[in-house]
């Protein structure tokens, strides 16, 4: 009997007829089978390693454009290509935590093939909204400054915004330590555009910290062809939803970065001949974002919750990819750079982070309040920084120069010490309570350490640990530190 499969029925061969980067044009022999579909996979099998493209427009009754998944080296005009009359598929399941694998699933870490049988595609329609949760729940991080002043849905998407060397990579590195060893789930990290190094001491750090085996790394890196880290998040993003759907499992699922899969994107539409946009970007820009972004959500069930690094070109929160992904976001981590130089980390600027979720109905009314106070107390201290400089805090009035301390005590007891930093800054790492932290800063508001060196609130966990360790009075280590 033939074999009357789709992929049997729609193989026909083609030709490479053009070349341009990583675009291939490719004309096929109109005499059998149609064209292959958009996003279907086509093989070079002349090529060592055989080649992918992957069809992304028809441009004639017999010719398609492919953008290549992998170097392009030694194709040559006339080769022959094979369509498979199927879309990219990547493997799924448990099998794969534990593993460092790229855009095919294909492992890096050199320890075997992926065992597993279960494929899925990697371009897949998000969740239908009757299926979707309608519950709203806080996510708790174990940073302070986050889970206060911008708290994290289960099931929603959180963007790190911030220029180069605000500490991005390590707050993500941080959160996978923390997700993996409080709650129940795994974790996804996915690599967009990554640099070797950057991609080698993440595998180290994950490892060190035990939490490799909960954990599945998805790397496209940055040398790699824009095909691929326009692609990488979406396989992850497919294996997170077999996680989520197949095994009932909450992910969390981090991305670094964003802006790098829209450079990609970029790149890719300009060799395709695309009309650029404003600044330079895509046309497609909303859409291919929103292809991606939609996907992340809960169900009834599990939840797939996005971590989102995302570089600021210039620190210009202005450009069109900045305004674009912030309409994605519930929670939205501004990274400050003056923050950053005072050694104030994580370098969060709670004046600019904000979150859907910090309301009284779904954060509740005490952590709304303090929050509030806290956000206002920052807020004033801002407003008074100008007549500080001019005339100096002795001219303040008795009630200013109170907000002036609480909010100095306030910016040093945010700060805290990570565990993914520990070999670096000589201090322990600190999971630090949402509750410990709501009576830390009520506390530090009512006045209770106004009297206690500011210094002594800097790179600490609890008051309770302060208190326990150096009891009423600062230790003289302490009192001879950097503020």
């Amino acid at each position: 009997m033939p074999d009357s499969s789709p992929s049997a029925a729609a193989s026909p061969h083609g030709r490479v007829v053009a070349v341009r980067g990583s675009v291939v044009d490719v004309r096929f022999d109109r005499t059998g089978a149609e064209l292959p579909e958009r996003s279907h996979r086509l093989v070079v099998d002349a090529t060592d390693p055989p080649l992918d493209l992957e069809v992304v427009e028809h441009l004639s009754p017999d010719t398609v454009r492919t953008m290549a998944r992998s170097s392009i080296s030694g194709l040559r005009l006339n080769t022959e290509v094979q369509a498979t009359g199927a879309p990219f598929m990547v493997p799924v399941g448990p099998e794969l935590l534990g593993r460092v694998v790229d855009v095919r699933g294909v492992p890096l870490d050199g320890q075997g093939p992926v065992r597993t049988v279960v494929q899925r595609p990697v371009l897949a329609a998000p969740v239908p909204l009757t299926r979707q949760a309608t519950e709203t729940r806080i996510l708790e991080t174990g940073l302070k400054a986050i889970d206060l002043l911008a708290p994290i849905e289960r099931g929603g998407r959180a963007g790190l915004f911030g220029g180069a060397g605000v500490g991005k990579t390590v707050l993500v590195m941080e959160l996978i330590r923390n997700m993996v060893e409080r709650h129940r789930g795994v974790s996804l990290f996915c690599g967009i555009g990554e640099r070797t190094r950057e991609a080698e001491e993440l595998c180290r750090q994950v490892r060190d910290a035990g939490v490799l085996d909960d954990t599945t790394l998805v790397f496209g890196q940055m040398d790699q062809p824009p095909a691929v880290r326009v692609r990488v998040g979406h396989t992850a993003l497919t294996m997170a939803e077999y996680f989520r759907d197949d095994l009932e499992q909450d992910v969390l699922l981090l991305i670094d970065n964003v802006f790098r899969f829209i450079q990609a994107g970029m790149e890719l539409s300009v060799l395709l001949g695309r009309l650029p946009s404003r600044l330079g970007y895509q046309p497609t820009l909303i859409s291919d974002l929103a292809q991606l972004e939609e996907r992340i959500t809960s169900t009834r069930r599990a939840s797939i919750t996005s971590v989102q690094a995302v570089y600021v070109p210039a620190d210009d929160f202005t450009d069109p990819a900045i305004t674009h992904t912030f309409g994605h976001l519930s929670t939205s981590v501004m990274l400050s750079r003056e923050r950053a130089a005072q050694g104030l980390y994580p370098a969060i600027d709670p004046l600019s982070s904000t979150s859907k979720m910090l309301t009284p109905d779904v954060a509740g009314e005490r952590h709304h309040r303090i929050a509030l106070q806290v956000r206002q107390t920052l807020a004033r201290y801002a407003q008074l920084k100008d007549i500080i400089a001019l005339l100096g805090e002795e001219e303040l009035s008795s009630d200013d120069r109170a907000t002036v301390r609480r909010a100095r005590r306030l910016e040093r007891f945010l700060t805290q010490p990570f565990f993914v930093t520990e070999r670096y800054t000589a201090h322990t790492g600190r999971y630090v309570p949402l509750a410990d932290t709501l009576d830390g800063c009520e506390r530090i508001l009512g006045g209770e350490f106004d009297e206690r060196p500011e210094r002594d609130l800097h790179m600490i966990g609890s008051l309770d640990e302060l208190e326990a360790e150096h009891g009423a009075e600062p230790s003289p280590a302490l009192r001879e530190g950097v503020a």
